[in-house]
């Protein structure tokens, strides 16, 4: 099976579990995998064999725009399970999104939730 990886998806959200986070937002990092047949783009050339990546930015961005969670887990869920139900032509996903900034005290690393799914 072929895949797609799109990486580096920056997105302003609010989603968080402490009330601040809902209001004031944050920045989000997406990374996404995407499996699917290419074989036929592959020899076509042709954008309508394959699946329009900027359809899946697109989806992802306002997901996370408009999204108010508690949890980061379920923001991954819930876009994982976009993808699967709008691309047809996918058959699993990767998702990892991360928190660059998470408001935890005294910690400057990164937070990051990864899902895998399949059809």
């Amino acid at each position: 099976m072929d895949c797609i990886h799109l990486t580096g998806i920056r997105c302003y959200g609010y989603t968080g579990y402490l009330p601040e986070e809902q209001v004031l937002g944050q920045w989000f990092e997406v990374d996404v995998k995407l499996w699917l047949d290419l074989s036929t783009a592959a020899k076509t050339d042709a954008i309508e064999d394959t699946l329009d990546y900027r359809s899946i930015i697109s989806l992802i961005q306002n997901l996370v725009k408009t999204s108010k969670f508690a949890l980061l887990e379920r923001l991954v869920g819930a876009i994982a399970d976009s993808i699967l139900q709008e691309c047809d032509r996918v058959t699993k996903v990767q998702l990892t999104v991360s928190k660059p900034a998470a408001p935890i005290p005294d910690f400057s690393g990164k937070i990051s939730i990864e899902f895998t799914r399949t059809l």
